[in-house]
């Protein structure tokens, strides 16, 4: 009996020390080259489902969930529910989210590096007389209030000299419907990302204001992380945007290619699937410090912060190649 008591003892100290040899190391935990991105299928977020076609997230021995969402709302929801660890969203979002009580940071701009990235128009309805944007003064101007879109809407007056609060703004959140009451004739003007802002071109509105015929962007995208992920899953999230600036590479290059793609996934209307094209994208930086500084002095302005954030409290620099700054 004394035999087998120490076969049995010897058995059970050799199954332990191989449980212990095959521990993860310390750093290295579970699910740490994994990620769940909220995406809204737009135009915005295109290299990203480039990259997943291409096989360019498993090249980099990443394995990325792109998770689909109707709204901003639900987007962010998530986010705060922890159900995805990043998502594509823009400043405002990110300083809303933050004061809400979820911490994130932006770590790169993914479209609005140039003014010609992400297209923004103030359009007006087919037949209207207005032609100028001082014309606006007094007319229904759809938007979505305290949002991106209600910021762009109020510089781009402000910078044409029209004074934001002498215009009457109608809250119309979902695009689509903000499109159809303008071609409606029930909003004077409306403002609208491409490519509907094309799309009530090309169905008889006119455009007052464009953000990519002024001299900086105000429509600026930008992937965000929660604190925690950009601790866990740093080494992913430098490698996801290795593939973000391969795959916007490809896209600015050989939008041909991925033409087919593009009409699906970034939800091209049928009306323009044969002429609409996609846009070029620039390498991973961080936005501007005077771009963050203006939005939240536009979201103090409006009540939706106390106060504005450091740069630092919205920005992590260091996922990006030499902590490049958009200028």
């Amino acid at each position: 009996m004394g035999g087998k008591r120490l076969i049995f003892f010897l058995l059970i100290l050799f199954l332990a020390l191989m449980a212990a040899g095959c521990k993860v190391p310390a750093g290295k935990g579970e699910g740490e080259e994994s990620l769940k991105l909220g995406l809204i299928p737009v135009e915005d977020n295109f290299p990203f489902f480039v990259a997943e076609q291409e096989g360019l997230f498993a090249r980099a021995g990443l394995e990325v969930e792109l998770v689909p969402f109707n709204s901003a709302r639900d987007r962010d929801l998530a986010l705060q529910a922890k159900s995805i660890d990043g998502e594509v969203a823009d400043i405002v979002a990110t300083a809303l989210l933050r004061k809400g009580g979820t911490p994130v940071k932006i770590v790169s701009l993914t479209m609005g590096a140039t003014p010609a990235e992400g297209r923004f128009a103030l359009v007006t309805r087919p037949g209207s007389a207005v032609s100028r944007p001082e014309q606006l003064k007094g007319a229904s101007v759809g938007i979505s209030e305290n949002t991106i879109i209600e910021y762009v809407a109020d510089r781009l007056l402000q910078g044409a000299g029209v004074e934001p609060g002498s215009v009457q703004k109608v809250a119309v959140p979902q695009i689509p419907e903000r499109l159809q009451l303008l071609l409606g004739g029930r909003l004077e003007a409306a403002l609208l990302p491409d490519p509907f802002a094309t799309l009530a071109e090309k169905k008889g509105g006119r455009v007052i204001l464009d953000d990519t015929k002024i001299n900086r962007n105000l429509s600026q995208v930008v992937l965000i992380f929660r604190e925690e992920t950009l601790k866990e899953k740093a080494t992913a999230i430098k490698k996801l945007l290795q593939v973000y600036a391969e795959a916007a590479g490809l896209v600015s290059s050989h939008a041909d290619k991925y033409r087919e793609l593009f009409i699906t996934r970034a939800r091209i209307p049928a009306e323009l699937k044969d002429t609409y094209l996609s846009p070029k994208f620039s390498p991973p930086q961080v936005p501007a410090k005077t771009e963050v500084a203006d939005v939240q002095e536009w979201m103090v302005a409006k009540k939706l912060l106390p106060a504005a954030y450091s740069y630092e409290e919205l920005v992590d620099p260091t996922f990006v190649p030499g902590g490049r700054e958009n200028k």
